[in-house]
């Protein structure tokens, strides 16, 4: 792992397309902001883990998680019109 120090507007290039910069710091929190070619995927770690997370669940659900896809797929139910 490369450990840089950045200050508030400096930042960093990676692949000569990617440029991650510092852009505000505010105590022990630190904005961000990550220029990236739409073809690169830019997530953050926790959202990353936490749909893996769902993925290995629905894999070990025993229909696969089948079944909530079923009910999406349902046509709404059609109330009466009283006609």
């Amino acid at each position: 792992m490369l450990i840089l120090t950045r200050k508030v507007e400096q930042g960093i290039v990676i692949n000569n397309d990617v440029v991650v910069r510092v852009l505000s710091i505010d105590g022990e929190r630190v904005k961000i902001g990550v220029d990236a070619p739409r073809s690169i995927s830019v997530l953050r770690e926790e959202l990353l883990e936490e749909v893996a997370g769902e993925n290995r669940e629905a894999a070990n659900r025993p229909n696969g998680g089948t079944d909530s896809l079923r009910q999406l797929r349902r046509p709404p139910h059609q109330a009466d019109s009283g006609d």
